[in-house]
């Protein structure tokens, strides 16, 4: 399964390069967002700069890694389906799309850094959390991604079940940032022991259902 998990990645990573479209759109995305906030209002208190970032890193979660199953047709789903186990697919899928929403989230952080400045206190701490942030939405956006592509709506599914089972993440993610941003705050670990929960809740749960999905 390991073998297989990599090949199937290393296609998925081939692809990325081959149609570099894709990244230099979702970097013009983020540039230009940026580029206004900076002209709207120059420098956020932190607060504003902090929900900012978590709203365009939801945004370019949504253009960089639900793609991934969206972009593939039927036939090649049946030709996948003659070479590999579901399981292995969908693993390599989540895995491709953490490295690329976690490429996505530094690039965007230096983005924010260069245009908005840096509030947060601790940079190496921040950027940890950055990572966690993004590698989370990828994970549930890859999973969503999964189900909506076997639906006909496939837009329409993503955001619909999209929104509930986002807003925890996100919740979470802003009480953990939130603490970089004053000096007084104390670092609580709760939250980021939820989060990692969920994120292993999503694995299991794209483990088991995507095989049941595949067969639709």
């Amino acid at each position: 399964m390991t073998r297989a998990i990599w090949t199937l990645f290393k296609k998925d990573l081939l692809l990325e390069i081959r149609q570099q479209y894709s990244f230099y759109g979702i970097l013009l995305y983020a540039v230009s967002t940026l580029f206004v906030l900076y002209l709207s209002m120059d420098t956020p208190e932190p607060r504003v700069w902090n929900g900012l970032f978590w709203i365009i890193q939801l945004f370019i979660c949504i253009n960089a890694v639900a793609k991934g199953f969206l972009q593939e047709s039927r036939g090649r789903w049946i030709y996948y389906y003659t070479l590999a186990h579901p399981v292995t697919i969908v693993l390599a899928k989540l895995l491709f799309n953490v490295l690329l929403m976690a490429a996505m989230s530094v690039i965007s952080l230096g983005l924010f850094r260069l245009f908005l400045g840096a509030p947060y206190l601790n940079a190496g701490l921040f950027m940890g959390i950055v990572l966690l942030g993004g590698i989370s939405l990828s994970l549930v956006f890859t999973f969503l991604a999964a189900i909506a592509a076997k639906a006909q709506q496939n837009a329409a599914i993503l955001a619909i079940l999209g929104f509930p089972l986002i807003l925890p993440q996100l919740i979470l993610l802003q009480q953990i940032s939130s603490a970089q941003f004053s000096a007084g705050a104390a670092n609580d670990w709760v939250p980021v022991a939820l989060l990692l929960a969920l994120d292993g809740l999503v694995v299991v749960l794209a483990s088991i259902l995507f095989p049941f999905i595949w067969k639709e």
